[in-house]
């Protein structure tokens, strides 16, 4: 497994978003699924990943499965927010350098991603 997907995976598994400074890539692009432009930069990239860690990081938020091949992996995950079980897949691309340069992120039900989207405005705002 790549060193950018196991580092991803040791921020979701202690929650410590100060890491995302290394992890992702000047150029990196985040791509929401309620917000219609890419988000460039590793800026705006860390402040989208983080307020999602704020959001989703609870006792329900699990990985599913994942699909992995040389520079990206689809990780399904699934996560309640206010009682509704929303699934998603977190798409993640790395560069030789071992950071994150796209992710782009999936969520159904519709419902669930309203009440994501909610949340995360509310972080986004602070």
């Amino acid at each position: 497994m790549a060193a950018a997907l196991d580092s991803w995976h040791e921020i979701i598994r202690n929650g410590d978003v100060s890491a995302l400074d290394t992890l992702i890539a000047d150029d990196a692009v985040f791509h929401s699924p309620v917000v219609h432009t890419p988000q460039v930069g590793k800026v705006i990239v860390v402040k989208y990943l983080t307020a999602a860690a704020n959001v989703l990081l609870d006792e329900s938020f699990k990985y599913l499965g994942e699909m992995v091949d040389e520079r990206q992996a689809m990780l399904e995950f699934e996560v309640t927010l206010d009682g509704i079980v929303i699934n998603g897949v977190d798409h993640i691309r790395w560069n030789d350098n071992n950071q994150i340069i796209e992710f782009k992120v999936w969520v159904r039900p519709l419902k669930g991603m309203q009440k994501l989207h909610q949340a995360m405005a509310k972080q986004l705002e602070t």
